[in-house]
């Protein structure tokens, strides 16, 4: 089957008084047509400026400074701004972290919804209405065509968050990009939306990119999970792999810390230290201040993604190492 997203190599820049800042380097990855793959991390590790960099919604002072991004074939670095104003929407959609602030609060949900289906259909504004409100409905919204006439303000976050997937799913992406789509809501209501949005992706058979911190909402939700640490892929594997054998020490941290019911201790795990500024960038492994393995290789030079096992790849000089002996072990014993 062929990928429907490759982003190879990518690095992605943000210019400032202090001249340029690499936010994102050497991010590689593939989606598949019907796929869900969950970018993880704590916050500033690059997972949003990764997925806005797929559409180019890096503001005025970022950009891609190398790599190749391809979606159904086409690299989309080498799309103009018009060109790109025609997929987003259409076969790229994007769900935001904050409706609020993505709605916009002096226009109707009819005129938002309308509006985004005039752009890409072939449809005149009836249609277009009697769409809004069919799919304002299969999101679970009651009474859609009085909700039509309502702006985001009167909205709950979890209507907000319900109208910003229906607005999202209008033309039927091939790609649905959501970034942390339950972060603002209560426990109730995010079991709601994930499950809408699993419901939606069987009945569009749309691949998805979730950018998440949430390791539960990982395990519910992915096929594949690329773990991210300060602008860099240090771990890839299918959901299974990741939670079952995780190979790289910080993806092992991140496991540890999520509690358990059983766990007789009242206290979190936790991993030491912050996330380095991405103004100043440790020598060597971007990891090894805060991990408990590092070694003086680890401080001098910085890892590339070693394959452990198929699909499984970890960005750390432990996995070298492994692979070394496992290499000589085989060696030996012929």
């Amino acid at each position: 089957m062929k990928n429907l997203l490759e982003v190879d190599g990518l690095k992605t820049v943000f210019r400032t008084e202090h001249g340029e800042i690499a936010s994102v380097e050497e991010v590689s990855f593939q989606v598949k047509p019907g796929e869900t793959l969950a970018i993880v991390g704590e916050s500033g590790c690059g997972k949003s400026v990764t997925s806005l960099s797929i559409l180019n919604l890096l503001g005025s002072n970022g950009y891609i400074k190398a790599g190749k991004i391809t979606f159904d074939e086409q690299d989309l670095t080498k799309l103009s701004a018009g060109q790109l104003r025609k997929l987003r929407g259409k076969d790229i959609s994007m769900i935001f972290q904050d409706p609020m602030s993505s709605l916009n609060p002096v226009l109707t949900i009819g005129n938002q919804m309308t509006e985004t289906i005039l752009q890409h259909e072939r449809v005149g504004m009836k249609e277009a209405e009697a769409r809004s409100i069919r799919l304002l409905t299969r999101v679970g919204i009651a009474r859609a065509d009085a909700l039509m006439k309502q702006y985001p303000n009167s909205l709950s976050g979890g209507m907000r968050q319900r109208v910003m997937i229906a607005m999202a799913l209008a033309c039927k992406p091939k790609l649905l990009i959501a970034d942390e789509p339950t972060t603002a809501l209560d426990v109730t209501i995010q079991a709601q939306i994930l499950e809408l949005i699993k419901e939606l992706k069987q009945e569009f058979q749309t691949s998805i990119v979730l950018i998440t911190h949430d390791l539960g909402v990982v395990a519910e939700m992915a096929d594949r999970v690329l773990v991210m640490y300060a602008g860099q892929v240090v771990e890839e594997a299918d959901v299974y792999t990741l939670f079952e054998t995780a190979r790289h020490p910080y993806t092992q941290g991140l496991l540890s810390s999520i509690p358990h019911l059983d766990a007789p201790s009242d206290k979190l795990t936790s991993i030491p230290g912050y996330v380095p500024s991405i103004h100043q960038m440790p020598e060597g492994c971007r990891f090894q201040s805060r991990c408990a393995l590092a070694t003086e290789k680890c401080r001098s030079k910085n890892p590339p993604l070693f394959p452990v096992d198929g699909m499984h790849h970890v960005r750390c000089w432990l996995a070298e190492d492994e692979l070394s002996l496992a290499a000589f072990s085989s060696h030996s014993l012929q």
